[in-house]
């Protein structure tokens, strides 16, 4: 039981009483249920759960108890990787797919003929990217279909519920509703990435935008009442979830926080003594969106508890992408919002790319541990499959089953190369030029051994670190160690042609612009 929580002992009906005491029929056995927390834009640090070897600054501002007791009682990793932004992220997760394989390679927005989310490049032509996101159906241009977590589940008896962000596919597509892609419940989001305001009295942004995108659906009987947006969506999880196990099914609850994703409004639950401890007002505001998303953690585990399902819940806590570091965050220094990783969302750096993860099931992960062995947002399509025993395709998957690891065993699938590519150019609408910083730009990149490479398609130039001993990414290895950057800019290029990678084109010859291993 989360500390704090009061539970309440559940008392079996009269009629399941009746059905045990009949013993007629041997019962089936009991599948797990998934409570799967994603967070929004969250950095690798903006937890009191160090995941790093040392404690940071970033670890002692923001206070997670809940996070600091799902990690008591599972398992954290310090390698978790995301894509550099979000909605390749979300695809990855329900495909089991690399972002160069499922194409959707930058966030969604608008559906059409063009990707209206791809800032122009002053020299590149954009990649031929999935701009229209993941689809129910095959068929559509310019849109990837593949068999999705949530449909495997709910095929196989899953009650399959979608709290908050959605960013799945394009407005205007039939993926851009979460309940096209196989969940039985959405509230909170559909197309959007993000939400117009946290606050009720705003209409949670339907106010500024009645049928724009960045309004939250779902939620107008909160609409003029004092609530913060993290809080109401958990309030409608807790009634779904009470439903269901009411009903007697397991359940997949995807919780996608919006939070602590831009607008950065304050959660004023939390916000005040923030303020008193003298952070700026927007950094105030940002470290009240972490405690808010981290109460909502330990109000569903305390949830959990009081059911008495606990022990038979797999829980998962991540982030879609780094933190953000740019100037919507504060007025300190750009990208250093993630020190010592370099730069923030959208980089390919690790501060844009490295992610908290904690996962949780009493008796079957292994509690206590940190495992150091790198994991990736698209590992948990096999892994949460193989632990409901779900049956799927196997070809077409880039992720690894992490039950190994959750076991506390050794893995060799586990010696892989983990790609990154991203044909874009990135930036928040609104911001007058793309955000530039470390590791941001049209990229791709490899890690091997904790070896990284990372190939800049503007002006076709390399970097290379050694994360095992340069974790900030400050010496560029690439001149000293010529023969690895080869090799990892041979396996890279051999991946990226493998899957038909979207790649861009110079915008003076037309000329697909060169993979790594023809330039280095």
């Amino acid at each position: 039981m989360f500390p704090g929580s009061h539970s309440k002992i559940k008392l079996l009906s009269v009629v399941g009483i009746l059905f045990l005491l009949m013993g007629c029929k041997k019962s089936q056995p009991i599948k797990p249920n998934i409570l799967f927390i994603l967070a929004d834009d969250m950095g690798w640090q903006d937890t009191s759960v160090p995941f790093g070897p040392e404690t940071t600054v970033f670890n002692t501002r923001y206070q997670t108890p809940a996070l600091a007791y799902l990690a008591a009682r599972g398992m954290k990793f310090s390698q978790a990787y995301s894509c550099a932004v979000c909605s390749p992220s979300r695809v990855s997760l329900l495909t089991g797919q690399n972002e160069a394989r499922h194409g959707v390679t930058q966030w969604t927005y608008l559906s059409g003929d063009e990707p209206l989310s791809d800032l122009p490049h002053p020299t590149l032509t954009c990649a031929n990217w999935n701009w229209n996101g993941l689809q129910p159906e095959p068929g559509m241009k310019h849109a990837v279909y593949e068999e999705n977590l949530p449909q495997l589940l709910k095929d196989a008896g899953y009650k399959t519920m979608h709290f908050g962000k959605g960013h799945f596919g394009a407005a205007g597509t039939p993926g851009a509703d979460p309940k096209n892609l196989g969940f039985d419940v959405r509230i909170g989001g559909r197309d959007a990435g993000g939400c117009g305001s946290y606050r009720g009295t705003e209409n949670f942004g339907a106010k500024a935008h009645p049928n724009g995108p960045w309004r939250a659906w779902d939620m107008d009987k909160y609409f003029g009442k004092d609530i913060h947006l993290t809080e109401a969506l958990t309030l409608e999880a807790k009634k779904e979830i009470r439903k269901v196990v009411d009903e007697g099914q397991p359940f997949f609850c995807y919780f996608a926080h919006y939070a602590p994703h831009t607008p950065i409004e304050p959660d004023e639950r939390f916000a005040q003594k923030y303020r008193e401890e003298g952070l700026t007002e927007s950094e105030a505001a940002y470290a009240s969106l972490i405690e808010g998303m981290d109460k909502s953690v330990g109000d569903l585990l305390s949830l959990l508890d009081e059911l008495n399902i606990a022990d038979n819940t797999i829980v998962v806590f991540t982030s879609d992408n780094g933190g953000l570091s740019h100037s919507r965050r504060s007025m300190h220094p750009p990208h250093t919002h993630n020190a010592p990783l370099s730069s923030g969302k959208g980089a390919h750096h690790e501060g844009g790319i490295r992610v908290p993860l904690i996962a949780a099931w009493p008796g079957r992960i292994t509690a206590g541990l940190t495992s150091n062995t790198p994991a990736m947002i698209y590992d948990w399509f096999p892994t949460l499959l193989d632990l409901a025993e779900v049956n799927y395709k196997l070809e077409n998957i880039d992720g690894v089953s992490l039950i190994p690891l959750l076991e506390n065993r050794t893995d060799p699938a586990f010696r892989r190369n983990l790609i990154w590519h991203f044909p874009n150019l990135w930036g928040p609408l609104g911001l007058p030029e793309p955000v530039q910083g470390p590791g941001m730009g049209p990229s791709s990149t490899i890690i091997k051994d904790n070896l990284k490479l990372i190939y800049y398609y503007s002006d076709q130039r390399f970097e290379l670190f050694d994360l095992t001993v340069d974790l900030g990414e400050t010496s560029n290895l690439v001149n000293t160690s010529v023969t690895q950057a080869r090799m990892l800019a041979r396996e890279l290029t051999d991946y990226l042609k493998t899957v038909d990678a979207p790649m861009l084109r110079d915008k003076k010859t037309n000329e697909m612009v060169p993979y790594p291993a023809e330039v280095l």
